[in-house]
């Protein structure tokens, strides 16, 4: 749709994570510059706290929490009016889906139900948050039918196109970018006490053995380096969900440490490019703050103490001159980058990050430069995938023509001030369970 010359235009970013937040947000404004952005929390397990949201820094014109239904509701109403169907030019001229990707696709086919028979429409991205190591196949055809749909890196954008012409899908929606929160000055001389950062992360490893494992060699490591500092660089507090569960938070595990922690090791929360501002060297199984780290010319070093397995993911990292030990850590070894596997992963560490997103930038300006926006068309049909969509669809209480499923949440309303103390009452509730309770049980069970 053409751009307005009086009004910015207006982008709105639907997120289910502190993670994806960050991703759907900094998406905004690198593709779509100078724009009002309107977030959306998407209710759920991992809808992130204040003090996440805080922690992420990222601002938005407006914030709210929805369900699926309601932001539907919302994005089918905005091109209504009192003569019928209306543009969107007074509206939104992008939505970004910064989602899990069963959540993507119920999303697209209710938006393909609100919108059906406009003239006019935003334009649909999508994408991942990060390194995408599981599920390829299932995750893009659950992103199928967004209009853009974003790949990190050179790599990535060959594999999405893959898969979808491996289907017979269109894949002319796959457009190469780079994660959008790089940045930061590049690294320097070595800092006073030189640090060692650990990224943790909520769910790799996943067995209490090995987390125990991994906060016992940074102790040791900070023990047998009493001249440096090691900081363990956490994403949550006790309590809070990111975009995986993490049923063993550190903090916990720290406290059942035999001997006590060293007075150079502690834990660390904030954002990530400030932590890395102090960084000498970062030290991680397989977290996307690598990238960052690389990008900005730091050691990184990506653990192979558990093996090099698909289900770590640290086996994206084959090829990158990252992978090492905690045995060679310890004994002074720093792991050396390969230039050519940082190029294929976006990582634009000599440079080039600013054109990383010009590519998508001008397809968005194009397609809202159209007339006229095709109907969104997910490859997931009633005829291609009969008993998977169903499923996926009313998880998000959603029937399979992609409207509201009765008794839905919102469906008939905005949740007022009590139903509101509620849902946060109960999401506490669930957390605890997640995290104090089923430990306990399962503990239990193998007794």
């Amino acid at each position: 749709m053409p751009a307005s010359t009086t009004k910015p235009p207006r982008v709105a970013v639907l997120a289910d994570s502190d993670t994806r937040w960050k991703w759907g947000a900094l998406t905004a404004h690198r593709t779509v510059p100078g724009a009002r952005l309107d977030g959306f929390l998407l209710r759920g397990r991992a809808t992130p706290t204040p003090r996440q949201l805080q922690e992420v820094g990222v601002h938005a014109d407006s914030l709210r929490e929805v369900t699926a239904v309601e932001f539907l509701r919302e994005m089918g109403a905005a091109g209504e009016s009192d003569t019928g169907p209306a543009t969107f030019t007074e509206e939104y001229d992008v939505i970004v889906l910064a989602l899990v990707g069963g959540a993507v696709q119920a999303l697209l086919h209710g938006l393909a139900r609100a919108w059906r028979g406009r003239v006019r429409r935003p334009v649909v991205v999508t994408g991942y948050v990060g390194v995408v190591y599981e599920k390829l196949a299932d995750g893009l055809l659950l992103r199928h039918g967004a209009d853009v749909v974003l790949a990190n890196s050179r790599q990535d954008a060959e594999r999405f196109r893959g898969v979808y012409e491996g289907v017979g899908a269109d894949a002319s929606c796959v457009v190469e970018a780079a994660l959008p929160f790089l940045g930061g000055d590049p690294y320097g001389e070595p800092h006073d006490p030189y640090t060692v950062v650990f990224a943790a992360q909520p769910s790799v490893p996943a067995t209490r053995a090995e987390r125990m494992y991994l906060l016992g060699r940074m102790v040791q490591h900070a023990r047998s380096h009493p001249g440096r500092e090691v900081l363990l660089k956490l994403r949550s507090k006790p309590g809070e969900h990111t975009t995986h569960i993490e049923e063993l938070p550190y903090q916990r595990l720290a406290q059942r440490l035999p001997g006590g922690l060293p007075d150079n090791f502690r834990t660390v929360y904030g954002h990530m490019g400030d932590v890395l501002d102090r960084t000498d060297l970062l030290v991680t199984v397989s977290s996307t703050a690598a990238l960052e780290s690389l990008h900005r010319r730091i050691p990184t070093a990506v653990l192979t103490d558990f093996g090099v397995r698909e289900v770590l993911g640290n086996h994206h990292f084959t090829g990158s001159g990252c992978l090492t030990s905690w045995d060679r850590l310890d004994a002074g070894a720093l792991p050396k980058a390969d230039r050519g596997w940082l190029a294929r992963q976006g990582v634009a560490a000599d440079g080039g990050y600013e054109t990383a997103f010009d590519t998508a930038r001008d397809r968005i300006a194009r397609l809202r430069g159209r007339p006229q926006l095709p109907p969104l068309d997910p490859y997931y049909t009633s005829i291609t995938a009969s008993g998977y969509l169903p499923g996926i669809l009313a998880r998000h209480h959603l029937a399979l023509d992609g409207s509201p499923l009765p008794g839905a949440p919102g469906a008939d309303r905005a949740p007022g001030p009590v139903r509101q103390v509620v849902r946060r009452a109960a999401r506490g509730a669930y957390r605890h369970g997640v995290q104090r309770v089923a430990p306990v049980i399962r503990r239990m069970g193998e007794l």
